[in-house]
């Protein structure tokens, strides 16, 4: 793997910083972050900006009791749905940034926990490399089945079929990543390219805006987080359907024969080979064997660059059932395609079109 690892180092950042958290219903996790963020060192310039997005729970008062009277935190709040043509969370983002003139401005959601240097660390990645955006991937921790056979398969996508030490050096949008949970922009390159109002009806917004950085000549990257940042996206099962569902269809160009084409190929690649194995004989079945493990191997190292340590049990239980994993992701496109075809899908009780 030629992935970069976001190091637990001493780093000053002199440079003024605004972190900026788009929230809806989140009062059950918003308190661990602003903790999180309190605890900050090395940005002795930080400020932080909260938007409860019309939030139906105690979103903004659980905001408010975490941060005391911490002046650094300001917290905002929208009444209503966004205007047609934005998704909630591109509505979210794009009002957050709009007022903010800091040289260096984060997102982040308010799921990610964060170690004390985390910061720091991501934006002294920015500026030594010179780059408009750095996307930290966090861990994606599992706690329950359903979300360890789908999670890992979020970072095992790309570690496995980019080359991201090329990809790093190249300004083509086809070869981007990005993660919405923790993104880190030179703020003048966001607004150059208009920031959200750039990608206001993308359900994969974070992957839209740093195709649209590369296409207007500037270069990201993406660097595994796993030792300084974690987050649990989903759960329960009812979680991760709700959450794939709302943007797989997207996938490949949004094109079904995309989708339809990439479904066959991991079929092949990931359901022959354990079969030949159970089912095969003498040469077949080795060759079989083989072309499993390989597979495994391949989840265990885009799980172990992720986490930037050593694995779990959960994560090698999971890796031995990559058939099943791919399975659970064909059923979900398949049942996001449906929904979207149909104008049913949701988040967060908002419809998305």
């Amino acid at each position: 793997m030629t992935v970069r690892q976001l190091a637990n180092t001493p780093a000053t950042v002199i440079e003024p910083v605004t972190v900026c958290i788009p929230a809806r219903n989140e009062a059950d996790r918003l308190p661990d972050l602003i903790a999180d963020l309190r605890a900050q060192v090395g940005i002795p310039r930080l400020s932080v900006r909260i938007l409860d997005d019309a939030s139906t729970d105690d979103t903004s008062a659980a905001a408010r009791a975490a941060i005391g009277d911490d002046p650094r935190f300001t917290v905002l709040r929208t009444t209503g749905d966004p205007l047609p043509g934005w998704t909630g969370k591109t509505s979210a983002c794009a009002r957050l940034a709009e007022e903010v003139s800091t040289p260096v401005l984060i997102f982040l959601d308010a799921d990610v926990r964060m170690a004390p240097t985390a910061l720091a660390a991501a934006v002294t990645v920015l500026r030594r490399n010179t780059l408009a955006l750095v996307s930290p991937w966090p861990l994606q921790v599992a706690g329950s089945a359903a979300e360890a056979l789908v999670q890992p398969l979020l970072c095992w996508s790309w570690m496995s079929t980019l080359p991201i030490a090329a990809a790093e050096r190249s300004l083509r949008p086809s070869t981007s990543v990005a993660c919405g949970q923790f993104l880190v922009f030179d703020t003048a390159r966001y607004h150059a390219i208009g920031g959200h109002t750039a990608v206001a009806s993308s359900v994969t917004e974070d992957l839209e805006i740093a195709r649209a950085l590369r296409r207007a000549g500037a270069r990201t990257t993406v660097v595994a987080a796993g030792r300084l940042a974690r987050t649990r996206m989903y759960r329960d099962i009812a979680e991760v359907d709700a959450g794939y569902t709302r943007w797989l269809w997207s996938a490949y160009g949004g094109s079904a024969a995309g989708g339809t084409t990439v479904a066959l190929l991991c079929a092949c690649t990931y359901w022959i080979p354990p079969a030949t194995a159970l089912f095969g004989a003498g040469a077949l079945r080795r060759t079989g064997a083989l072309g499993y493990l390989a597979a495994v191997g391949g989840r265990l190292l885009a799980r172990s660059t992720e986490t930037g340590g050593p694995l779990t049990r959960i994560d090698v239980l999971s890796a031995v059932a990559h058939p099943v994993s791919i399975g659970a992701y064909l059923v979900l496109w398949t049942r996001s395609r449906r929904a979207h075809r149909r104008g049913t899908t949701r988040w967060k009780n908002r419809r998305l079109d």
